[in-house]
């Protein structure tokens, strides 16, 4: 019939951009809620971890979860039990009975090494003038034309610096998405690439799996080897 309009059907677009948006409002409340309720669930692990080990060393007639639930309060006795064995061996006499049970352990054969490893280690991380991990870089690893991150962490004297030559330093390959296990390798400078992030984005990097990559700076600066102009 002339003069009439066939009518058209509903165009979906309308539906789809609802749906979409829903997505999008649900994805943003993970990523919202996601880190915060890790983090809680985390502490609250924690804490319980500590107050469930604390409540089983101590006698139910000196336990205060024996009186009070307080969640916490094994941590807290934690706290001031490391406290108070911190400020004793600072004394004479707690010297002298670190010193003795140190000699102790250094006479058991395999306990010897786990000892002077962990001991290493919680001095490296501890210690207030830590300067473990110097910068972060790139390195060709496990292969030419394949890149990792890495950790300057020194400056080799000695043998390797002859070996590996003048501009040596030693680099640590962590493994994803564990960093504290890993590769120790000695490489020259120039061989590496210098990123200007900072050491906790480069471990960021590294946990996440180049998930939480830091926002884009600088370019990179690469130490390339000089190269001799033409002689005159």
């Amino acid at each position: 019939m002339e003069g009439s309009s066939i009518p058209q059907p509903p165009q979906p677009r309308k539906r789809h951009r609802i749906v979409e948006r829903l997505r999008a409002y649900f994805i943003a409340g993970i990523l919202v809620t996601g880190p915060l309720a890790l983090t809680v669930y985390l502490t609250w692990a924690f804490i319980h971890f500590i107050d469930q080990s604390i409540g089983g060393l101590l006698p139910p007639e000196y336990n205060p979860a024996t009186y009070v639930r307080l969640p916490g309060l094994g941590l807290l006795i934690a706290v001031v039990g490391l406290t108070l064995v911190g400020a004793l061996t600072a004394g004479y006499l707690g010297r002298l009975l670190v010193r003795l049970s140190e000699r102790i352990l250094a006479r058991m054969p395999v306990v010897r090494g786990i000892y002077s490893a962990a001991k290493q280690i919680f001095e490296t991380v501890l210690a207030s003038k830590s300067n473990t991990f110097r910068e972060v870089v790139l390195t060709e690893w496990p292969r030419q034309g394949m890149w990792t991150v890495a950790f300057v962490t020194a400056h080799p004297d000695g043998e390797i610096r002859e070996q590996v030559g003048p501009d040596a330093i030693a680099i640590y390959v962590p493994t994803t998405p564990n960093p504290t296990s890993g590769y120790l390798m000695f490489v020259r400078r120039r061989d590496v690439v210098t990123l200007p992030m900072s050491i906790e984005e480069g471990i960021k990097l590294v946990i996440s799996g180049g998930i939480v990559a830091p926002p884009a700076r600088a370019p990179a600066v690469a130490h390339e080897p000089e190269i001799a102009g033409p002689r005159g």
